[in-house]
């Protein structure tokens, strides 16, 4: 096993969130609950934009890829965290542990990057509308989203690589819901110097140049919204950023708050609960916040529903809609053609 060279041990035993029998089952069909709200939603959303053709826009090909990280790393930490409550000892393995350490990380640290591409996006929508198809192309897209991943690999395999080094003694025990950094540093039997050390650069670098990045853009935002004269226009433009602002104050708020206090601050036990929040709640709130808040998924959400009932109860006429519609979309194909000839 991968393990044999680096540590004595071959698996973890994960404590949960808490030990008190009474707990177990009401906490079990909570984060149950709020699972099956954060899949719902987030795969609500994916489909949404998928499906609604006046939503390919960069913002909403941003958003498509925070739908997906929240989804998937919801699903790195829940399934498992679930056990802890339904049964007596929750084991993962070495490999198994090191694995939802890595998937973790990559989610997490590309979600912080996907939320400082979306408020780049913002910022060229408002602050410089008439190049924004240009500058915000989806060649450009495509490069951020990128780069998004590529951070959050680069993050993921420092972290992991760094714990790979450290061995794990008699003690398996975490002291957590999930394998998460701290934990099992507390854990190790060797030094853990450079892995703290590493936790300062990279989670400084992870959150820093997102919030850096942010905090830039909005200012120019702030700056350009304050030079607009119309204050029906004002308040637009403040509607626009309002669900990105809520939506980056959750995630910075609680991961900073998680990652870079001083252990004096919070106990690791305490430290397990407020990591909820950005593990959690956020995933499940995110597509809340950008649904509720967003006129445009409203009416497109208004627009798939009435188009799905329509089917249902009147099939064939939604098979004429379709076919009329395929015939007008024809139609103006070769429309254009001969326009162009």
């Amino acid at each position: 096993m991968a393990a044999d060279n680096t540590s004595s041990v071959t698996e973890f035993i994960l404590s949960g969130l808490t030990d008190r029998p009474g707990l177990q089952t009401p906490l079990f069909f909570l984060f149950l609950g709020s699972y099956m709200v954060t899949a719902v939603g987030n795969l609500g959303l994916l489909t949404l934009i998928g499906l609604s053709a006046h939503l390919h826009t960069p913002m909403y090909f941003f958003l498509y890829n925070l739908s997906f990280i929240d989804f998937c790393y919801s699903t790195v930490i829940t399934p498992k965290m679930l056990m802890s409550f339904v049964s007596e000892k929750n084991v993962i393995s070495y490999a198994g542990c090191m694995t939802q350490l890595f998937f973790f990380l990559f989610f997490v640290v590309s979600e912080s990057f996907i939320l400082s591409a979306m408020a780049y996006d913002r910022y060229v929508a408002i602050c410089n509308p008439l190049a924004y198809a240009a500058t915000v192309s989806p060649r450009v897209c495509l490069l951020l989203s990128s780069g998004v991943y590529v951070m959050g690999f680069a993050g993921a395999m420092a972290h992991t690589m760094a714990m790979a080094r450290l061995t794990f003694c008699a003690n398996n025990l975490v002291d957590h819901y999930m394998c998460d950094i701290l934990p099992l540093l507390e854990l190790s039997c060797t030094s853990t110097h450079v892995n703290v050390l590493i936790v300062y650069v990279v989670v400084g670098i992870d959150i820093g140049v997102p919030t850096l990045t942010i905090f830039i853009s909005y200012a120019l935002i702030l700056s350009s919204i304050l030079h607009i004269r119309s204050s029906q226009g004002r308040v637009k433009a403040f509607s626009t950023c309002s669900s990105h602002i809520i939506a980056v104050s959750l995630f910075f708020g609680s991961g900073a708050f998680m990652y870079l206090k001083p252990s004096s601050l919070l106990p690791l036990s305490q430290g397990k609960v407020s990591s909820l929040f950005y593990t959690i709640v956020v995933p499940m709130l995110n597509p809340l916040i950008y649904s509720l808040r967003n006129k445009d998924v409203k009416i497109a959400l208004k627009k798939a529903l009435s188009k799905r009932t329509i089917i249902t109860l009147f099939p064939e006429k939604g098979a004429i809609g379709t076919a009329n519609g395929s015939i007008q979309h024809r139609q103006r194909k070769s429309a254009g053609r001969s326009v162009l000839l």
